[in-house]
């Protein structure tokens, strides 16, 4: 059983199985942290990014200057951003039979790999995984069709001008294998794979292995996967939640016994507490309206954005905000927000009940119905004659590369009045910021991840007790940042396996047990020996079939008898019978009783020699061995038939024939 890395972040995994006979991918996460090394894409014109300078070299090579820009203090690319995709040479894509998508995140490389590979398989995910994947999907898409660039950046990326580059774009890895952002039509190619699944829901792979998905408590549909055959188990846990918030909450139960657990998808800030980030989060958000300035939140279309919501939902009128205009600008404001309303299954009980009352499980439909609360395909059209401040923005996207969000930091970017709150934890604030500078307004870091953390994974690997886990590298080793912080790691027993981008990992079990199914007719004829009190043992001689990864054994065939002729033929030998076979002998020669066994058949004169394995008996008149071995006895004897044949009947009697 091997393991292969694909891509170096954690929580945005990408990791093929190969078990049994099958090739499992196991999530296809996209790396967009390297979007920050690109200028922004700002929908209406910027004076300021459009006269940025070009990058000239120490030595006055102007070869790059259009290619980067200098912005404050930064080199850029000034290009349509690109994607660190996950490992392709690694390994043949086209050979991989399915692949197992656990939440909306670790499926936007999705298209990258069944459209370019040759995959030929099927995708697994659950219904709102799929839905909410497209929409994130097709909003990035929106985002960078809507702004072209007729110009790509590609002499940057050549090695010996990348290491002449300031840092961090001289630190970039593997910039060769970025790649622009796919397009609509490769997305809807992509998603008519997809095979949609229920939690709990086992579904068969080829007859060798069975997968299941289970409630991982993250997000919306968001699941671990249990890959098992009759006789091995792997648990693969990849952003798993334990707090209470709108999906279903997560089942551990069902983890237990695995012989491997693959983790990946803890939080990215584990010193944070997400409730105290929500309570922070709306202080700052109250305390910037109450002066008179507006709070920008660049976020994702779905996922924390409705807990933000909620919990603004209950602080507004204490606050006295009841006012404030909130608005939600995304190509997919609209449909992420119904979604979210009508996948009642796959929420928490509490809002489960909600939907039978009956009433929308999540409170922004009244926000929506009170006007306090508008959303906005863009900043375009509608929300231009709508707009009115000061007022709170929700919009994406995270990166501040690309998005609505982009006009929000030109437009309030130069006063102290304003907010901007930063609660997705995907990328570093500060580079985020870094092409916006210098800022006036003012910058809240509220990251919101309400994923495992480290105290919560050792809990339940406790539980659970897998035999063996496997990590990324990460995990086993504190934070750069933290290097006193032990807590801030992976503790178990035996210590965890660890990976890292492009490894190859031959993960620590055997296959020991295949099973095998009887046919009735061939049951019927087993006549089973008791060879000790309560075990009985039966010998039989079949035919084995394996097809589809399942063994029958079936009744041995018998020969047809030859059809009667009437023309004379020569005479042909008949095929031999199929003998029954010997009996199978089992227990063991007592010594000293075969010695006085011996004697009463006149055999007198024995020397007794004494083996690691047993014991040799040397019968000096007859010149003749007898090797007494603890799993087989051998009688040495020349050119005397009769008496190997008396010898051989007499160990017999301590034998039991089955």
């Amino acid at each position: 059983m091997k393991l292969y890395c694909l891509s170096g972040h954690p929580t945005l995994p990408c990791n093929v199985l190969k078990f049994k006979s099958t090739t499992v991918m196991l999530d296809c996460g996209l790396d967009m942290t390297s979007a920050l090394h690109f200028l922004p894409l700002p929908l209406v014109h910027s004076p300021r990014l459009s006269k940025l300078p070009g990058w000239v070299s120490k030595d006055g090579n102007t070869l790059l200057e259009k290619e980067l820009k200098e912005c404050a203090g930064r080199v850029l690319v000034d290009s349509l951003p690109e994607f660190c995709l996950p490992e392709k040479e690694l390994l043949d894509l086209s050979s991989i039979d399915v692949i197992l998508i656990s939440n909306y995140h670790c499926m936007m490389a999705l298209p990258y790999i069944t459209e370019h590979t040759g995959f030929t398989g099927t995708v697994y995910t659950t219904e709102p995984t799929m839905q909410i994947g497209r929409l994130l999907m097709e909003e990035l898409v929106t985002f960078m069709e809507r702004v072209p660039k007729a110009q790509s950046a590609t002499c940057w990326k050549n090695k010996e001008i990348q290491r002449l580059l300031p840092a961090p774009l001289k630190d970039a890895v593997d910039v060769w294998t970025w790649k622009r952002c796919y397009s609509m039509q490769e997305v809807n190619s992509a998603l008519s794979k997809v095979q949609l699944v229920g939690y709990s829901q086992k579904i068969e792979l080829f007859g060798a292995v069975q997968i299941t998905p289970l409630s991982s408590g993250y997000a919306l549909g968001s699941s671990n996967w249990i890959i098992q055959s009759h006789y091995e188990k792997v648990s693969y846990v990849s952003g798993s939640s334990l707090l209470t918030t709108h999906p279903q909450p997560m089942d551990q139960s069902s983890l237990k016994n695995s012989d491997v657990l693959i983790l990946s998808g803890l939080t990215q800030i584990p010193t944070a507490n997400p409730d105290g980030m929500l309570g922070e989060f709306c202080s700052n958000l109250a305390m910037t309206i109450r002066g008179g300035g507006n709070v920008l939140v660049p976020c994702y279309s779905s996922g924390v954005i409705y807990d933000l919501l909620e919990c603004l939902y209950q602080f507004i009128d204490s606050a006295s905000l009841g006012s404030t205009p909130f608005y939600f600008i995304s190509p997919v404001a609209n449909s992420s927000l119904e979604f979210s309303q009508i996948f009642a299954e796959w929420l928490c009980q509490n809002k489960q009940s909600k939907v039978y009352l009956p009433e929308p499980p999540f409170p922004h439909a009244e926000l929506i119905q009170t006007n306090k609360l508008k959303h906005y395909p863009s900043i375009h059209g509608d929300f231009s004659n709508d707009f009115k401040q000061p007022c709170v923005v929700f919009t994406g996207h995270p990166s501040l590369r690309f998005g609505d969000v982009v006009h929000f930091m030109e437009l309030w970017g130069k006063s102290s009045l304003n907010t901007i709150i930063f609660t997705e934890p995907d990328f570093s604030y500060l580079d985020a910021l870094a092409p916006y500078q210098p800022l006036a307004m003012k910058c809240v870091y509220c990251p919101i991840d309400t994923r495992l953390n480290f105290i919560q994974v050792s809990k339940l690997l406790k539980e659970v007790q897998p035999l063996h886990v496997v990590c990324p590298e990460q995990y086993t080793q504190p934070p750069p940042t933290q290097s006193h912080r032990s807590d801030l790691m992976l503790d178990c027993q035996p210590p965890p396996l660890s990976y890292r981008r492009c490894t190859v990992l031959s993960l620590p079990f055997r296959r020991r047990y295949e099973r095998i199914e009887l046919l009735p007719e061939l049951a019927k004829s087993l006549v089973p020996c008791e060879v000790k009190p309560g075990i009985s043992v039966a010998t039989v001689s079949a035919v084995l079939q394996c097809k589809d990864n399942k063994h029958v054994l079936q009744p041995s065939p018998k020969l047809p008898p030859a059809p009667p002729s009437k023309k004379r033929k020569r005479v042909v030998e008949e095929p031999p019978e199929l003998r029954a076979p010997k009996p199978l002998l089992s227990g063991s020669v007592p010594l000293e009783q075969f010695l006085v066994t011996l004697q009463k058949h006149g055999i007198t004169e024995v020397k007794v020699e004494d083996t690691p394995d047993g014991h040799i008996l040397h019968l000096q008149d007859e010149d003749t061995l007898i090797q007494l071995e603890e799993d087989s006895t051998h009688i040495v004897c020349d050119n005397n038939e009769a008496l190997r044949a008396t010898l051989r009947d007499l160990v017999l009697r301590f034998l039991q024939k089955l």
